[in-house]
């Protein structure tokens, strides 16, 4: 067990846990439905005043603030559609089971549907799931199975009952975002993910969220403010995961609010740049530190980035580093005059127009394969080159012996394909293209 745990639950050293993991979620539930939650912060910061331990008087009222975000796990099992709607039906029967006194196994015979008492409903289906027709035959079926479940319910008018109606709106909710009719009128999997996707039956509110980009989480976003000079936490926030970072401020403002605390610094993450705080403080005199946007070419850093265009908002215009000036609407790609362009001293600092590209013109085989390349060739020889040309010889000696058994004229071999000869390719000059709402510049 966790030495902190067992330090505030008066057990440290204790062996066996005194509860399990699900009675500890119990408690949290419990007391953030009385409020207690709150309750606890305002009771140790009466201990605080009562004990002197800390004079919270000499706390400065503007402070340099710093808000940030982390993942924060959901208590509910992340689950498929197949699994959802299996899970849903679970739980109506078993709570409907408990509120008319009567057993789960006489309800599922009643609705005449299989008893769903396994977390997976796939092994109650037995498909096999890798073939596309019988998992489509397996979602009519539990499609089915909940038409049962959603009828039986509503004759015995439980839809609406505490504390089944969570549970019927979740069900409701997962058809109506993973499925979608296909084009024989059945019902299929929906192609993509639907906006703001119910992830879990037992906690409905957790979404599946990205920290960055290679870290994806499955949960909700703890944001939390903090006194950079008392390392004091003056506001906290709970958001589902896929929740935009700035949508968090309210309720981190108004815990500092509450503390009467003016921001004189605020140092926060990019996420949160255009939320209303940092809008407010900026109103109110203070300043706000942020990690810049990178504006240099990423892949390309011997090249012209965003901030060497200059953007005149006002008169909605872009100018390139050599002059030229052109009309700029937010959003869009702005286009400069190719004729303009391909004139332009410093058009190899400007654009990438991607590898050369040579134009081969029609020639003999004599001239195409000089005598070194067969040198060159065995050189740069491998397995897979190998397999290709011997599948080729054999290919056109299996095509000689079925010519002459035959007895029609044998066909004039044709050379290998990276030996042939290709139409010359044009490519026109173009402008440079520069996108109004990003720090790129491209040319086709």
């Amino acid at each position: 067990m966790d030495a902190r745990w067992g330090l505030v639950l008066d057990c440290l050293g204790a062996g066996e846990p005194p509860f399990s993991q699900g009675g500890l979620q119990g408690f949290r539930e419990r007391m953030i439905a009385h409020d207690m939650d709150r309750r606890l912060l305002e009771r140790t910061v009466e201990v605080a005043r009562t004990t002197e331990e800390f004079d919270w008087k000499k706390l400065p009222k503007e402070l340099r603030v710093a808000i940030d975000s982390r993942p924060f796990e959901g208590a509910g099992r992340v689950e498929d559609t197949f699994n959802l709607l299996g899970h849903a039906i679970r739980k109506l029967v078993q709570l409907s089971a408990e509120l008319l006194e009567r057993t789960a196994k006489d309800i599922y015979r009643e609705i005449r549907v299989p008893e769903l008492m396994t977390t997976s409903v796939k092994a109650v289906l037995d498909v096999d799931w890798s073939k596309p027709d019988q998992k489509a035959e397996a979602l009519q079926t539990l499609l089915k199975y909940v038409g049962r479940v959603e009828k039986w319910l509503a004759q015995e008018d439980l839809l609406e009952e505490e504390p089944l109606a969570p549970y019927v709106a979740s069900l409701k909710r997962v058809k109506e975002q993973n499925l979608e009719p296909a084009a024989t009128g059945a019902m299929q999997i929906r192609d993509g993910v639907a906006p703001d996707r119910q992830i879990s039956i037992e906690d409905p509110e957790m979404r599946a969220g990205r920290k960055s980009k290679s870290q994806l989480f499955n949960g909700y976003k703890q944001h939390v403010a903090v006194d950079l000079d008392t390392q004091l936490v003056v506001g906290c926030a709970v958001t589902p995961g896929n929740v935009y970072d700035a949508d968090a401020t309210p309720a981190l403002a108004e815990d500092m609010a509450r503390l009467e605390i003016t921001i004189a610094e605020l140092y926060v993450d990019r996420g949160y740049v255009s939320s209303l705080l940092v809008a407010e403080t900026f109103a109110a005199g203070g300043e706000v530190l942020a990690k810049p946007w990178a504006v240099r070419n990423v892949k390309h850093p011997e090249l012209f980035s965003k901030s060497d265009f200059k953007i005149d908002l006002r008169r909605s215009t872009i100018t390139c580093p050599a002059g030229e000036v052109e009309r700029a609407v937010p959003g869009a790609t702005v286009t400069f005059k190719s004729e303009v362009c391909s004139m332009c001293p410093l058009r190899s600092q400007c654009a990438w127009h991607g590898p050369k590209r040579y134009d081969r013109s029609r020639r003999s085989r004599a001239e195409e394969v000089p005598a070194t390349a067969t040198d060159r060739a065995r050189s740069s020889a491998t397995p897979r080159t190998c397999r290709r040309r011997a599948q080729a010889r054999a290919h056109r000696t299996a095509a000689g012996t079925s010519s002459q058994i035959s007895g029609r004229p044998q066909e004039p071999l044709r050379p290998p394909t990276h030996l042939r000869t290709r139409k010359p390719r044009t490519h026109p000059s173009s402008g440079c293209r520069m996108k109004y709402a990003r720090a790129t510049c491209s040319a086709s």
